[in-house]
């Protein structure tokens, strides 16, 4: 409690040898005093001019095309404000001329308070516009994103002026420690009490800005697969196959693999095939080319491959790749469909035929020799 008022003593006293300074610099050097504000005041104006020039060059903001990257630059330029323009041109005029160091000081810390301030404007309007001409990108119409612009230009101001603040309070020499440490104990308790609500709103600004899917893609994720149909603030809702409309939180969404489909450019089919073990060899090495050119006179797909690659239980078994030549999931069952029915038609005609899970049973005479059962008399007896 003894150090507040040595402190507001020390001020008070730096306050006073700062206005003892400029007294005494206009009473002995008033020709110097007023070489220095005419100086200041002819570079404020330089300033103006060239800041004036500038916005004729780029043109109005209201003028150019919306979000561009010319229009944001514009922006910036008329968000330069003059307070801004004036500190400047002092603070240049004070480095160059040995000025009172009570003036210097003034001078610094004014600066310094606009510099603070005028850069929080820019950095506050240019983050504005980058988020506001992502918004407007043709695949981002009626997104979160837009419908987002108000509570993110909220976070923006609270952060960029929250900044600003503690470096202004530092300058004015208060101790911001305390502030800080009191911001971020308050910051943990929010961030606990709404720590669901955060985790949510920050993973839908990271779908927003990254990406992993959009409206209107189809998307597997767990054993969800179906169409996005709005991204929100808290949750995402996808249109199963099935029919329903499945609502996921977009911290599970993103806590988990999600599979796009939307990106596929044609999909790859592997499908799997039998023929019955009493095939003869030569129809073996027919299989290939039937199968080849099936696929080759489906329009849409194209072949890979076919190859025998096992002896299953009943039957010799092959795998067909071939790619359907678009990322529509209807076009590429109905190639399929059309393929399985052209292999079908052409094994007919080469007599060779599908396998199908079967069992054989064998007769067996008393000698334990093997019986064909056709060769037996119908009215045979046997003992």
């Amino acid at each position: 409690m003894q150090n507040e008022p040595a402190e507001g003593e020390q001020i008070a006293e730096d306050s006073l040898r700062v206005v003892s300074d400029i007294e005494h610099w206009l009473a002995n050097d008033s020709m110097e005093a007023l070489i220095y504000v005419g100086t200041a005041i002819g570079i404020y104006f330089l300033f103006g001019l060239l800041r004036g020039l500038v916005k004729k060059l780029i043109g109005h903001p209201d003028q150019l095309d919306p979000y561009s990257w010319r229009e944001i630059i514009a922006r910036l330029v008329h968000k330069t404000r003059s307070f801004f323009l004036a500190a400047a041109a002092a603070e240049i005029v004070t480095v160059a001329v040995a000025a009172p160091p009570g003036v210097t000081g003034v001078v610094e810390f004014l600066f310094t308070i606009a510099l603070v301030v005028q850069g929080a404007i820019w950095v506050r309007e240019f983050v504005l516009a980058i988020v506001q001409r992502k918004a407007q990108e043709p695949d981002e119409e009626d997104s979160t994103l837009v419908n987002a612009i108000g509570i993110i230009r909220l976070f923006i101001n609270i952060f960029v002026w929250g900044i600003a603040l503690i470096v202004i309070l530092d300058n004015l020499g208060v101790d911001v420690t305390a502030l800080i440490a009191g911001f971020g104990i308050g910051g943990i308790a929010i961030g606990l009490a709404a720590q669901g609500i955060f985790s949510d709103l920050f993973a839908a600004l990271s779908i927003i800005f990254d990406k992993p899917f959009k409206k209107g893609d189809v998307i597997h994720f767990g054993e969800v697969v179906g169409s996005v149909e709005a991204i929100g603030l808290k949750t995402t809702r996808v249109r199963a196959l099935s029919g329903e409309q499945v609502v996921i939180s977009n911290t599970n969404l993103l806590g988990d693999k999600i599979r796009n489909y939307a990106l596929f450019q044609r999909r790859r089919v592997v499908m799997t095939f039998g023929v019955i073990y009493q095939t003869s060899p030569s129809q073996l090495h027919d299989v290939q080319e039937i199968v080849k050119t099936t696929v080759e006179n489906v329009q849409g797909a194209t072949f890979d491959r076919v190859h025998a690659f096992q002896f299953g239980g009943s039957s010799i078994d092959y795998e067909l790749v071939f790619y359907s030549e678009s990322a529509d999931y209807t076009e590429m069952m109905q190639r399929r469909h059309d393929i399985m029915v052209g292999m079908a038609e052409r094994f007919a005609e080469k007599d060779i035929d599908f396998a199908y899970p079967t069992q054989m049973g064998f007769l067996a005479g008393p000698d334990g020799k093997p019986v064909d059962p056709r060769e037996v008399p119908v009215n045979a007896r046997i003992e």
